[in-house]
């Protein structure tokens, strides 16, 4: 027996009755299938939005917050940054290559959507074990799919992450951040206005690729049947990054030309989307005629042409005086242009079968946009978490030198076997290239003047996330995820401006799941409010689960800082010969715990204990004095100690530079791979030192230098010896080997 059409398309029996209470009648399919992708977990954030409020969206820099296609801040000089962070968690676990190389499209088209040239990419990625035949896959197809598209369309990609753990051997996470530049002036919304205005179609024609695409699959788990599976390939998008170039070119000289009212690019849910959200953002409503849409194939359903999700597509406002300059503009650069719509004052979204034709759909726009759900689903502290609190891995055996040696090693890996794979340096912009703190791009757009005089400027982002924090305690390991990125931005000179996130979280039904997004909202929410960083955009995805078992708790923030004077040698995670190191922060006990470390949980396969508190007073003059030590050249290195703790830092350092060092850690295993907020290693000329301790003292900052760089050997007293040749060695071959010499 067949289930009801409304539960087939995963909608429940109270959503129905909401819209038959809003339409006053029984929905038809086309309606169904609208309001089923629009109140989709992915479209509508039906489980999150009630928390979601609790983040601090204002600030000094925001020009635009939440809820447009992307969040834009104020970069001085006339230019604007927009910016904006999505997840294809689904798509690429089914689909590796073409789920991330649509979720890399996607992104850049809501950067262009507000009228800013893409000009950075980042990717926060996250698989299974590389031993497991199918997380290799999965892994080399996804870095595959984001350099085709990323190089392919001109757009650099400049960073990341990219991690292993068990969680995610079925349920991987691509997550793509996109940065965009754009003057001040050309900043449009995605809304529609103007009555007897015409909506145009822009890019390629509509397919069945897609359909139901990333707004089902983000709202369903896997199971284990797999060709159930199998068959949901279908509703993964493929892209076309030229058709994208071409589609970036004119849509931002239709901008230029002021020829748009309002733009909306064609996501999650296609025209259903694009056409409700720009009718309900104006106030105004909207008639589509499915017949004049250009597809792909004959055939198609009004339902399957409204909610297909091809790719490179947008939907523009136009004048209807404009249209002609509209069509030249797109026929210069090889871009369909079809009129689909008109805006009308009803406020009302109607489809049509032809312009004088059968009425197919009448909803109200904002309905599908607004009026979706919102569920305040249980919460329940998982009942283990207590036990997991007390399980402190500081009781655990202390390790033999030897074994601490060979720990050490099996924690380094060069991440550059997926760098190499992307062009950094597209647009020749990029200053500090993948593979440190943060990436550091000039902050220059094409046409656009600096005032005479003013000294070259520069923006620096980074992306982090730390899922072995957040499952301890996902509140205070948010906080630190937010503390640490903030603190990668001071390392390259930056001052935190803004911020996005990608919530990453398994099935929302779960009691235990919803506890754990709201305990990260609140300590997201509670870190950005004491660094004074405002959250101006982010997405949610849920139901990352795998077979029954949730993924564990990934908050990934996103964090763009401004550079006020780009001065040239920014200092990275390097040493120099003959350099002190110095080691700022806090210092004794409770500074740093093996809980949630990397140590203890790759190495001693342990997830226990708690966290380190972050002193957000002690952080803030941290963050500052590193950012002014940079700004002023007085260190020759500087890099966060983070995930592997001071050793792994260390050690990171020196296989960076091909410089050994001697070192004091202290504290045995603990002082070695500890983690904990608010310290990082600086390596300094030697008469500079005293310099930069004083001036650490001076703000609260404790400051002591720790050792010296230099030979061929990585030491630190009492606990370690390796040689460099081996750290390099181990370092350099870790992911192609575990990948299988990919």
């Amino acid at each position: 027996m067949h289930a009801p059409v409304h539960r087939q398309l995963g909608l429940t029996d109270d959503e129905l009755a909401s819209i038959e209470r809003i339409l006053g009648r029984q929905p038809n399919h086309l309606e169904l299938a609208m309001y089923a992708v629009m109140w989709s977990e992915h479209c509508s954030y039906k489980s999150s939005r009630a928390h979601l409020g609790r983040l601090p969206t204002q600030g000094e820099h925001v020009l635009v917050g939440p809820g447009e296609n992307a969040g834009v801040v104020d970069a001085g000089d006339g230019l604007a940054l927009a910016v904006r962070i999505e997840s294809h968690n689904h798509p690429s676990a089914l689909e590796p290559y073409q789920g991330a190389a649509t979720g890399v499209g996607g992104i850049i088209r809501d950067i262009f959507t507000m009228g800013a040239r893409p000009v950075a990419l980042m990717d926060p990625l996250r698989f299974g074990p590389p031993e497991d035949p199918r997380s290799r896959w999965v892994a080399t197809g996804v870095v595959s799919g984001i350099s085709g598209y990323g190089n392919s369309v001109g757009v650099p990609t400049v960073g990341g992450e990219l991690e292993f753990a068990p969680c995610y051997a079925g349920n991987p996470l691509v997550n793509v951040l996109c940065v965009g530049l754009l003057p001040v002036g050309r900043l449009v919304l995605g809304r529609a206005a103007g009555e007897g205005n015409l909506a145009v179609l822009l890019g390629s024609p509509t397919g069945r690729d897609g359909i139901g695409g990333v707004s089902v699959l983000a709202s369903a788990a896997f199971t284990e049947d797999a060709e159930a599976e199998a068959a949901k390939r279908p509703n993964v998008q493929v892209g076309d990054p030229f058709e994208e170039k071409r589609l970036i070119e004119a849509t931002l000289e239709l901008l230029d030309r002021h020829l748009v009212v309002g733009i909306q690019d064609l996501g999650g849910a296609g025209l259903a989307c694009a056409t409700s959200e720009t009718a309900s953002r104006g106030g105004v409503g909207m008639d589509v005629d499915v017949r004049a849409v250009p597809l792909r194939e004959a055939g198609l359903e009004p339902f399957e042409v409204m909610t297909s999700e091809s790719q490179e597509r947008m939907l523009a406002i136009v004048a209807p005086d404009d249209l002609g300059a509209v069509y030249e503009v797109c026929r210069r650069w090889e871009v369909r242009a079809t009129v689909v719509g008109r805006v009308t004052g009803t406020g009302r979204l109607r489809v049509l079968d032809g312009w004088d034709g059968e009425v197919l759909a009448d909803v109200p726009a904002a309905s599908l946009h607004e009026d979706a759900p919102v569920y305040h689903r249980p919460l329940a502290r998982p009942a283990w978490a207590g036990t997991r609190a007390a399980d402190d891995p500081a009781r655990l055996p202390a390790p033999s030198g030897e074994r601490l040696a060979s720990d050490l090693l099996a924690l380094l890996a060069d991440p550059s076997w997926a760098y190499r794979q992307y062009d950094h340096q597209l647009f020749l912009n990029t200053v500090v290239a993948p593979g440190a703190d943060a990436a550091v791009l000039r902050l220059s757009a094409p046409g656009a003047r600096p005032p005479a005089g003013a000294p070259p400027r520069g923006f620096a982002l980074s992306t982090d996330g730390n899922p072995r924090w957040c499952a301890l305690d996902p509140r205070a390991g948010t906080r630190l995820v937010v503390a640490e990125s903030v603190l990668n931005l001071a390392c390259a000179g930056a001052r935190a401006v803004a911020l996005v996130n990608c919530l990453n979280f398994g099935n929302p039904e779960h009691p235990e799941v919803m506890w754990q997004l709201s305990e990260a909202i609140d300590g997201m929410a509670e870190a950005c409010l004491a660094l004074g960083v405002p959250v101006v955009g982010g997405n949610v995805s849920l139901y990352n689960e795998s077979r029954g078992t949730d993924i564990d708790p990934t908050p990934v923030v996103g964090t763009v800082g401004l550079i006020d004077h780009l001065r040239p040698g920014v200092p990275t995670a390097r040493l120099v010969d003959g350099g002190d190191i110095l080691l700022l922060g806090p210092d004794g006990e409770g500074a740093v715990s093996l809980a949630g470390s990397r140590w203890a949980v790759e190495r001693a396969g342990h997830l226990g204990g708690a966290l380190a508190a972050v002193d957000f007073g002690l952080h803030a003059a941290v963050v500052a004095l590193v950012a002014s030590l940079v700004d002023e050249r007085l260190v020759e290195g500087v890099h966060d100690v983070s995930d592997g703790g001071l050793a792994l830092a260390l050690a990171e350092m020196a296989v960076a530079s091909g410089t050994g060092f001697v070192a004091r850690a202290g504290g045995g295993h603990v002082g070695l791979f500890g983690e904990g907020p608010s310290r990082v290693l600086l390596c300094t000329k030697p008469a500079l030192s005293d310099e930069v301790l004083a001036r650490a003292a001076s703000v609260g900052v404790p400051g002591r230098r720790i050792g010296s760089a230099g030979g061929d050997r990585l030491v630190l007293e009492g606990a370690v010896d390796v040689g460099l040749a081996s750290a390099l060695e181990a370092w350099r071959a870790a992911l192609p080997s575990a990948l299988g010499g990919a």
